[in-house]
């Protein structure tokens, strides 16, 4: 089942709204990437549709087709009959001139193969044995029923789809031929997978197309001599119903849309709320011609409509029946497994995600849970965990930021873009001298300080970094980080009151000072005194030369 539908991991952000639009959650999460749980998987494709990161894939089975139409035999295209709705004006001769083109033996409607399902179902309401009949066209409701509605499993119509049928009718009139067909479904690889020999290969529009634009292979606008068949209004909301008899009053006629309508209507059933129902059912809003792999990703319900209306007719494709054996499709359940938890587990991991009490209950569905409960279990089961509740990350952030900022030293606070405060913390307060928060916020900061750095930080986008400022109205020192955040428009200031250290600073270079001037005056007073002596030397020196000279000169005279 998966390798029809993959997730490319690195394009996966962790938003969770593939699980949000899941109608039967068959997505886990682990290592922050989103994977599909292919035993719960209907197929229906919304994942792939609502993914913002494009990081889901449909598998390309072109060159599965390329090797059919290498082997020699007659490969025949069967197309879906939303083709008209995703090729704007082209009918099913230019599609099967340009498939023959490609290799293709033919192209046809497989509106042939719905003309032998609506016939199956008008003989089903002409016995009236069946109390309810859902139809079986969409395997995507098919495997919505048999996985997760196996109650009313009895009430699917066990008979072929259009795209079995045509696939059938084909081998039939070219015995030995291989189909492949061609539409805007994803579950349709499945349904060939599950039902093997009966069609070959699935492609999707998107295929055809790739194939086409590679090949250099235009669509021609070539008119269609026959334009007829109510069956080809199939992939339309009530298309089924409007191509049959439904003489049978005794029935009421029912035609629904979408994975939750469907579901709503299986619950009905399961409780025994319907009886005597012929019910269309189909996995995409507006059918087929919504289909999640419609040409662009592009929905156009009333166009798509209105093309589809136009091309079909009030008569029905002559087509010879097939044995009512070969007509009849087996739908077994499909059993899935998952162990469910204890009323005391479920309380346990809800307690883990802070919700301990009802009222924590949100039920916000932003997990892509419907309720806190539901995300519980899918815990309990490995398909989700803690971290995918918004409300219980967003309490944990805000309660680590709240003990980080309220037990912090540093003065904290936040202005907007308009330089007013937004909030502010204690030891700011404390620093400020301000009574309360109450006083300051939402009042310009120009109140409680010089507004200029702000301005500066603002208009530059530099950040100051620990500048020193005097704040001479509270007598305070502070390093000061000044921040713009421009994403979101905020001024983030911290302020570390260092006014101790500054007087600690500032008493040193008193003392540094103090020291200097003494040690002056200790080398000046040492000046004088070495002077003194220098000088008593001096003349004690002088003294003595003069009698040494004199008593020379008295030797000399003898």
């Amino acid at each position: 089942m998966t390798e029809f539908l993959r997730f490319k991991q690195s394009n996966c952000k962790n938003c969770y709204k593939c699980i949000r639009h899941c109608p039967v959650k068959s997505i886990r999460f682990s290592g922050n990437q989103a994977h599909v749980i292919g035993d719960e998987c209907i197929l229906c494709g919304q994942c792939f549709v609502v993914c913002p990161q494009n990081a889901k894939e449909i598998a390309d089975n072109t060159e599965i087709a390329k090797v059919l139409i290498s082997s020699g035999q007659k490969v025949i295209a069967s197309i879906a009959p939303s083709f008209v709705a995703n090729y704007n004006g082209i009918g099913i001769k230019s599609l099967d001139k340009a498939l023959r083109t490609l290799g293709f033996y033919a192209a046809e409607e497989t509106a042939i193969g719905a003309k032998l399902v609506k016939d199956k179902y008008d003989e089903m309401l002409k016995q009236d044995d069946k109390d309810i009949i859902i139809t079986s066209c969409c395997h995507s409701v098919n495997l919505l029923i048999q996985k997760h509605h196996p109650k009313a499993l009895p009430y699917l119509a066990d008979v072929l789809s259009p795209m079995q049928a045509h696939s059938m009718d084909i081998k039939r009139r070219y015995p030995g031929s291989k189909t492949v067909f061609i539409g805007p479904c994803l579950a349709k690889m499945d349904e060939a997978d599950r039902y093997a020999g009966i069609t070959d290969c699935v492609l999707t529009f998107d295929d055809l197309t790739r194939w086409l634009e590679k090949e250099d292979i235009r669509l021609e606008e070539i008119p269609d001599e026959d334009q007829f068949s109510k069956t080809r209004l199939f992939p339309t909301t009530g298309g089924i119903l409007k191509s049959m008899l439904c003489e049978q009053d005794n029935y009421t006629y029912i035609a629904i849309d979408g994975i939750e309508n469907c579901k709503a209507a299986l619950k009905d059933i399961e409780e025994g709320g319907l009886h005597k129902c012929f019910i269309e059912m189909s996995a995409c809003t507006g059918s087929c011609i919504g289909g999640p792999v419609m040409e662009k990703h592009h929905a156009t319900p009333l166009k798509g409509y209105k093309e589809v209306n136009r091309y079909a007719g009030k008569e029905d494709f002559k087509v010879e029946p097939l044995e009512s054996q070969i007509m009849k499709k087996n739908h077994l359940p499909i059993i899935i497994k998952n162990d469910m938890p204890s009323e005391n587990e479920i309380v346990n991991i809800l307690a883990q995600m802070g919700k301990t009490k009802p009222e924590d209950e949100l039920n916000c569905g932003s997990c892509g849970y419907d309720s806190c409960r539901e995300k519980a279990i899918a815990v309990y089961q490995g398909k989700a965990d803690y971290t995918m509740c918004l409300p219980f990350l967003q309490a944990r952030s805000q309660s680590f930021s709240d003990t980080i900022i309220t037990n912090t030293p540093n003065g904290i606070f936040v202005l907007n873009d308009n330089l007013e405060v937004q909030q502010i913390n204690k030891a700011a307060l404390s620093l400020m001298r301000i009574r309360s928060a109450s006083d300051v916020l939402g009042e310009p900061v120009v109140r409680i300080l010089d507004p200029k750095d702000f301005i500066t930080v603002k208009t530059t986008g530099v950040s100051i970094k620990d500048k020193t400022v005097y704040l001479a109205e509270y007598q305070k020192y502070v390093d000061m980080t000044v921040i713009y955040d421009r994403e979101y428009k905020i001024i983030l200031c911290i302020m570390r009151d260092v006014t101790e250290e500054y007087k600690i600073k500032a008493k040193k270079e008193i003392v540094n000072k103090q020291t200097v001037e003494t040690a002056d005056k200790v080398v000046d007073k040492q000046m004088r005194v070495v002077q003194e002596i220098a000088s008593l030397l001096g003349e004690t020196v002088a003294e003595t030369k003069i009698a040494l000279t004199k008593l020379k000169e008295t030797i000399s005279d003898e």
